[in-house]
């Protein structure tokens, strides 16, 4: 089960970091993981990601300042950078990662 400590840690110790919130009656959530997941690895090998169930975890979202699913939370370097609720595409998600990630990786 993930906490707040684990994903700040995660978010610390890693250069790029994706917080996932959803829930099990979310079917836009169910839909949208497995594409961002996959065009992460695709495009951005150093990803890393931490996925949170608002249902189960649920002090976890409000830390956050997240009140809609699907959320998806952007890290690079420990500092938000990209914060995207409910209506997003996998493309738009990837195109506002790519520079700053090419960035820190070049």
């Amino acid at each position: 089960m993930n906490t707040i400590e684990n994903i700040e840690k995660t978010i610390k110790e890693n250069m790029a970091v994706m917080v996932y919130f959803s829930a099990p009656t979310c079917n836009v959530c169910h839909a949208l993981k497995p594409k961002l997941l996959e065009e992460l690895e695709k495009n951005f090998s150093e990803f890393k990601v931490e996925s949170v169930d608002i249902s189960v975890e649920e002090e976890i979202a409000p830390h956050f300042g997240v009140y809609a699913i699907p959320t998806v939370l952007i890290f690079l370097d420990a500092k938000e950078f990209v914060r995207k609720s409910r209506h997003m595409s996998v493309g738009e998600v990837m195109e506002e990662i790519r520079r700053p990630y090419e960035i820190m990786t070049s």
